[in-house]
């Protein structure tokens, strides 16, 4: 049974690091090589390098461990860097003062972690003239010369930050890491437009290869790649790595590479969040890999081959190389890779039944179960629609109500102030026309007394 081989996808944390045992993370796109092997076994023949490599000693890896000044190479690129400089194969005399450059070290001492604000204001101040020149000159010999092979353009960037950094050699490494990734952002948010997906290079026709891949791929369920993930019997309101595929959707939208970098780091995190949901226990890097792929799979990230490539080329080796981004990078490049060479046993499936889910001939279940689910999910948005429509009504016709009842209330009260105004002058005319009445009865009996006293004493005088 193809279900009982369990192939799947399982990375140890050896597996991650280098293939030379120099105790930083590989990349598939060294070769599992990390960038500073990888430079050195890509170097021509004859050209010779200081080792740097750091010692076994169980000190984590540095920013100046891979990037101390190059002590042997004095040939070409370095000659090539010094012109783009200062114009000339020879460094200028320094210029600035020793008070000067003390001055400039206190304040970039003084400065935030993550303050990019701050740096640049340091950067511009007049102790610091000499380096903004440095990075003046260098971003526009850079725009000038940005039909260069994109291989020669990142190792000019790469001399250049290595050259940067010797101006805080006495720093801390933690600070001199920080400052450094105030000049990445500087820099690159500059070059972004002239390296990225650079023409001399075959980046697009890989990113439309990749996407065209992963589009391929639309029917694997988490189920299929072990992803701790809610049951087919369990209803799924959202799915919870939603916050993880955001994520690495908004990578393409950042210019420097440690902003794209930090977008990768912002998923993993958000992995791990979920699978600690899901589980109700800490997640482990079997599952982290995997969830990694399904996020790839259903975010299919724009230009993500592009990306990669752009942080390889262009981002700070420290950043790459080791520490939790370091980690974070390696694992979406074994992702990646995973993705690229997928195949039916990685899936627990048989070939057939790999070769027609790719035609689209079967869907799985939990496929179907899904359509079922958008399909039931859009019918409830279209009753929520109509609910909110006939709430809206409900509300209109009860605002008419009321507006009807007010003007019934004014009316009403009108007529019964008219009623009382006519009670009250029939009243007043009843009681007037008593009083006449009253009046008049009186007169008359008073008239008919008057009239019968002469006849009364007539009879008397006859008698």
């Amino acid at each position: 049974m193809w279900t009982e081989k369990q192939r799947g996808l399982r990375v140890s944390q050896e597996e991650l690091l280098c293939k030379n045992a120099c105790g930083y993370y590989g990349n598939p796109a060294w070769k599992g090589f990390c960038s500073k092997c990888w430079r050195e076994r890509s170097r021509p023949p004859g050209s010779q390098r200081q080792d740097t490599r750091p010692s076994s000693d169980g000190v984590p890896p540095t920013f100046s461990k891979f990037e101390e000044k190059k002590n042997i190479e004095k040939g070409r690129r370095i000659s090539t860097v010094r012109r783009l400089f200062w114009g000339s194969s020879s460094p200028p005399k320094p210029q600035e003062t020793s008070e000067s450059h003390t001055k400039m070290l206190k304040a970039y001492e003084s400065l935030e972690p993550g303050d990019f604000t701050g740096f640049l204001k340091i950067l511009r101040s007049p102790p610091s003239q000499r380096l903004q020149s440095r990075c003046t000159a260098f971003l526009n010999t850079m725009e000038a010369y940005h039909n260069l092979q994109v291989q020669k353009q990142s190792d000019l960037v790469q001399d250049f930050y290595q050259s940067f950094a010797e101006y805080f050699r006495s720093f801390p490494e933690t600070q001199v890491t920080q400052i450094m990734e105030h000049v990445e952002k500087l820099i690159m948010t500059r070059l972004h437009k002239w390296v990225f997906c650079h023409d001399s290079c075959d980046d697009e026709q890989k990113d439309l290869a990749l996407q065209r891949r992963i589009r391929s791929l639309n029917w694997v369920t988490p189920q299929m790649l072990s992803v701790p993930f809610p049951d087919e019997d369990t209803p799924v309101t959202g799915d919870p790595f939603l916050p993880a595929i955001t994520a690495i959707i908004e990578m393409d939208a950042k210019r420097a590479p440690q902003d794209k970098l930090a977008c990768v780091s912002k998923c993993s995190q958000h992995i791990f969040e979920a699978l600690s949901t899901s589980n109700n226990e800490p997640a482990n890097a079997d599952d982290f890999l995997t969830s990694l792929v399904y996020v790839v799979l259903k975010a299919n990230p724009p230009r993500l081959h592009s990306n990669m490539q752009y942080m390889i080329r262009f981002g700070l080796p420290h950043s790459l190389m080791a520490g939790e981004s370091g980690y974070y990078f390696t694992n979406l490049s074994c992702a990646v890779a995973f993705i690229e060479k997928l195949d039916g046993p990685a899936l627990n499936l048989s070939p057939e039944q790999f070769d027609g889910y790719m035609r689209g001939q079967r869907a799985p279940a939990a496929l179907r179960r899904q359509q079922k689910a958008n399909a039931t999910q859009k019918l409830l948005e279209e009753l929520q629609g109509r609910q909110e429509k006939l709430h809206q009504g409900v509300d209109a016709l009860n605002m008419q109500l009321q507006k009807w009842v007010q003007v019934v209330n004014s009316q009403l009260d009108e007529a019964t102030s008219q009623f009382d105004k006519v009670q009250k002058e029939i009243t007043s005319q009843a009681e007037a026309s008593e009083v006449v009445t009253s009046s008049a009865e009186d007169g008359f009996q008073q008239r008919e007394e008057e009239e019968q006293q002469p006849e009364s004493e007539a009879v008397k005088e006859t008698i």
